[in-house]
């Protein structure tokens, strides 16, 4: 589906469900895409593929009315402008913590008059569309996503929130616990006094509040506090330990 309404979906004030792709195998991503989500946390920073890889996945999320967002390694234009390009509607960017880099991923990101990207859409034959389309869209149609991830984003969210051009950020509460000296404990009151004070700050930006945790009850407490873009886990998560649950109750139920 050519344009995406996601963004019209943020200024509703949407929940606005992910999952993590945990391949990248086109069979996989129908399957995942079956489940029906928002859209789809495609992880090129730290998973073991690259933007060569992944472009399949992206049009056939558009082609469901997902939202593919692709997580670059770094905030370059060479990572944030290939992104786009093989379909993303979303592009994460990791550890985004000034203001200027905040810039830099507008200008990667954006087409003139906005930013400077170069205008090359591989994936819009795919999709029936044309380059004119993507053109006239594409401003408006996609997603830049910054990842707060250090105390030295938190120090510098209210210039951060000032740059009109981006339209959500995303907490990464493993890395952001680490910069607070506590690293892997999400829960900890250091991590968790900061999340709830950003979506006191977020509120009335027009910008989507987002984050992600693997058990739903951890999800639905951030939804209430405001994080209306939330990745839950992935698919391959919760049917193993769905699976492990299955297996040992047969177990104690019938024996070794």
């Amino acid at each position: 589906m050519y344009p995406s309404n996601i963004r019209k979906r943020i200024l509703n004030n949407e929940l606005l469900l992910g999952t993590a792709m945990f391949s990248i195998e086109p069979h996989i991503t129908s399957i995942v895409c079956q489940t029906k989500p928002d859209w789809l946390w495609i992880d090129t920073e730290h998973a073991p593929w690259g933007i060569e890889s992944v472009g399949m996945s992206c049009i056939m999320a558009r082609q469901n009315g997902i939202a593919g967002v692709i997580r670059i390694p770094w905030n370059t234009p060479a990572y944030i402008k290939k992104a786009y390009d093989v379909g993303a509607v979303g592009v994460m960017i990791p550890q985004v913590d000034t203001p200027e880099e905040v810039a830099d991923a507008v200008r990667f990101g954006k087409y003139p008059p906005v930013g400077e990207r170069g205008i090359a859409p591989w994936f819009a034959g795919h999709l029936g569309a044309t380059q004119d389309d993507v053109i006239q869209h594409a401003n408006d149609e996609t997603m830049l996503i910054l990842q707060m991830e250090s105390l030295e984003a938190w120090e510098n969210i209210d210039e951060i929130l000032k740059n009109p051009n981006f339209e959500v950020i995303l907490v990464g509460p493993s890395d952001l616990s680490a910069s607070l000296g506590v690293p892997g404990q999400t829960h900890h009151p250091k991590v968790e006094n900061i999340m709830v004070d950003l979506a006191a700050k977020m509120k009335g930006t027009n910008k989507a509040l987002a984050t992600t945790f693997g058990e739903v009850e951890h999800c639905k407490r951030w939804i209430s506090e405001g994080y209306r873009m939330m990745n839950v886990g992935s698919v391959l998560g919760f049917g193993i330990s769905q699976t492990t649950k299955i297996f040992q109750e047969l177990r104690e139920e019938f024996g070794p």
